[in-house]
């Protein structure tokens, strides 16, 4: 599922990413790669706040939805 659909709270691990090189080369460089642990922090207004290897990064919905995790 995409990592906008993921209950916020809940732990969930990267499993792929999705898009053109340049944005997974972008979403690595923030900690989005296959194998992390992901936790949503919170969601507003179109924006995510996300934790990912003990950092928070807000992120876009649009960017988000790149990201595709299952439940840990």
């Amino acid at each position: 599922m995409p990592l906008t659909l993921a209950p916020a709270g809940k732990r969930a691990f990267i499993c792929k990413i999705k898009g053109k090189d340049d944005v997974r080369h972008f979403l690595g460089s923030l900690g989005f790669v296959e194998g992390e642990h992901v936790t949503v922090v919170s969601e507003m207004g179109g924006n995510m706040i996300v934790n990912v290897k003990d950092t928070r990064i807000a992120i876009s919905k649009t960017m988000a939805n790149r990201i595709m995790v299952a439940e840990a």
